[in-house]
């Protein structure tokens, strides 16, 4: 069974730094983009930050030059680093990936890891 789990989330002090793995595990055949979402409390799931299997990058506007994402490609991980982090970024934050298990490339999600970010 592919899966896709989070760790390292957690509260944090405004201006406190966090980072966030992600694993994926199973019987996979390739990765292709990886990133991470989130979603705060009656808003929109929203892009944060995404990596693509040769390393190009991209960010919300919103967390430039604060967050980095990056990942480790024989490990199947993916990290975000979150750096000068403020209140405004708490939300459950979800990791997102597009793998082929047998032929077609299907999107995965895991389950969620909660930021808090206060004092």
């Amino acid at each position: 069974q592919v899966q896709l789990v989070e760790s390292g989330g957690g509260l944090v002090q405004p201006g406190g730094s966090l980072r966030l793995s992600c694993a994926a595990s199973g019987s996979i055949f390739s990765i292709y983009d990886m990133g991470w979402y989130r979603q705060a409390p009656g808003r929109q799931r929203e892009l944060v930050a995404g990596i693509t299997s040769v390393g190009s990058t991209n960010y919300a506007d919103s967390v430039k030059g604060r967050f980095t994402i990056s990942r480790d490609g024989p490990k199947n991980t993916v990290f975000l680093q979150m750096n000068s982090l403020k209140p405004e970024d708490t939300a459950v934050y979800y990791c997102k990936a597009v793998m082929v298990i047998t032929t077609t490339p299907r999107v995965y999600w895991g389950q969620g890891t909660q930021v808090t970010v206060s004092s």
